[in-house]
């Protein structure tokens, strides 16, 4: 299990310094262990740095599968602003999500290719799962568009501001003013 305290202790520093500012000399102290012991798990900073990274993007996604797996198809508005909520609460009280942020925000130059491949590939099965949950409430004629995509990348667009504002603001009460307008303008837009 040496590799799991590993990577939990990679998960702090490159959270906290980045790609750049973490050590794996720091990460091995932590853990109780040398440097050169680190590579007996790990191919090197960049193998442990992707390895973390794709943890990460795991737990964003099973968390997002978890909470549609729930949603019903009647009551969308309750649904949508739930999802925001669950996005804002990750981002606060999981260190996996806010690392997934920070670096698909600001990935390392070298691995900035990689770490598109892994955005985009939670992106697509994000809005898949967000179509069907439109079509499903389309059908249902609790909202009024004819189309799910529109809904799906209008909805899209307030997760990615919402997403915006807890990586580079810290100020609650503009996150919470940004909700409030975002969704009460899509709300409306969507709404009979």
């Amino acid at each position: 299990m040496k590799s799991n305290e590993i990577k939990e202790a990679a998960l702090k520093y490159f959270t906290i310094h980045g790609y750049e500012g973490a050590s794996l000399s720091q990460i091995a102290e932590e853990v109780g262990m040398k440097k050169q012991s680190i590579y007996a798990h790990f191919k090197g900073k960049d193998d442990l740095f992707l390895q973390v990274l794709r943890d990460a993007k795991e737990t964003e996604l099973s968390s997002k599968l978890q909470y549609f797996e729930k949603v019903d198809s009647q009551n969308p508005e309750r649904d949508l602003y739930g999802f925001l909520q669950l996005v804002i609460d990750l981002f606060q009280k999981n260190e996996h999500i806010k690392f997934w942020l920070r670096m698909s925000f600001f990935p390392p130059a070298h691995l900035a290719k990689a770490i598109e491949k892994e955005v985009i590939d939670i992106e697509e099965k994000v809005q898949k799962i967000l179509e069907g949950k439109f079509q499903d409430w389309i059908d249902a004629k609790l909202i009024t568009i004819e189309s799910a995509k529109t809904p799906t990348f209008a909805f899209l667009g307030v997760v990615d501001s919402i997403l915006l504002e807890l990586v580079y603001g810290n100020d609650d009460q503009r996150l919470k003013d940004k909700l409030a307008a975002s969704w009460t303008v899509f709300w409306r837009g969507i709404s009979h």
